[in-house]
């Protein structure tokens, strides 16, 4: 037995649709499952603890909708052992992307996950609280703050709004990172604990990050003038930017990051720093193509 959680309004409506499409090929190949939604993120999550509890064969979560449906299925589905796969229906889809699955023509992704087993993958684990792509702090989860405030513009374009209004009042801020091997005191425009490549859908911010290395790659980069940051930022989504003497990239098992700041994980709110992260290896079961 399966457990179909959807996510009905991820990505503008494509939740609703794709979880049709995922339940239509469920059934097509009788593959029972149970569709498990919730009109809020608490209230889904307490069902699929209950749907878990009641179905010790549950075989699998599908998870259709977008990283922060991820994030929330997360917290029940490691602790409990049970394989997961996310099926892309939200705006950024950065595990995913992290995964290589691609976002269109899902057909060959679900047939991988009806017939093969699944195979282990690192998490990262922060105060108690699992993610499976990016953990942030900086000018992007300002940004994050902003656009969470924002009606319009729908979509990815409210990223880019929320940048042009922040950047020009944004100043460095002064962190201190503890690594495995070091402590480093900077200030930093931005910073990411990576365990997967991508976050804000598709920019490569770490694009060597291996989930299957019990590693974290720690990007941080330095400050520069704001005209250099916007010559630099286009660079990310192909993963260039790396080059820059500006960025900094470290490899990590622990990192703990003190500073003024916020902190986000695969686009939820973690909230106010310090934060401790340690990259876990294998705790996840997913299908990787």
């Amino acid at each position: 037995m399966w457990a179909l959680v959807i996510n009905p309004t991820a990505g503008s409506g494509k939740g609703a649709s794709i979880g049709s499409h995922v339940a239509g090929f469920l059934t097509q190949r009788d593959q029972a499952h149970e569709i498990v939604s919730g009109d809020s993120a608490i209230s889904l999550i307490t069902h699929l603890k209950r749907f878990i509890e009641n179905h010790p064969d549950c075989q699998g979560v599908i998870a259709v909708g977008g990283d922060g449906l991820l994030h929330n299925v997360l917290q029940v589905v490691t602790p409990a052992q049970i394989p997961l796969a996310v099926i892309p229906a939200g705006t950024g889809n950065d595990f995913v992307r992290t995964l290589g699955w691609p976002l269109e023509n899902l057909n060959p992704y679900l047939e991988n996950i009806i017939t093969k087993r699944p195979r282990p993958m690192d998490l990262g684990l922060v105060d108690g609280e699992w993610f499976g792509a990016i953990l942030s702090t900086g000018f992007d989860s300002i940004v994050n703050e902003k656009a969470n405030t924002m009606s319009w513009p729908k979509g990815p374009m409210k990223y880019n709004v929320a940048i042009a209004i922040e950047l020009p009042r944004f100043a460095p801020r002064n962190y201190e990172i503890t690594l495995d091997d070091r402590s480093i005191s900077t200030q930093a425009m931005l910073i990411a604990v990576s365990n997967g490549r991508s976050y804000g859908g598709g920019m490569l911010v770490c694009p060597d990050a291996d989930i299957h290395d019990g590693l974290f790659d720690v990007m941080v980069l330095h400050p520069v003038s704001k005209i250099e940051f916007i010559k630099v930022f286009p660079r990310v989504f192909k993963g260039t930017h790396v080059n820059h003497p500006a960025v900094e990239i470290v490899r990590s098992k622990k990192v703990t990051i003190v500073a003024d700041a916020v902190a986000y994980s695969d686009g939820e709110r973690l909230g106010r720093l310090p934060i401790s992260a340690e990259c876990i290896p294998g705790v996840l079961q997913t299908w990787i193509p």
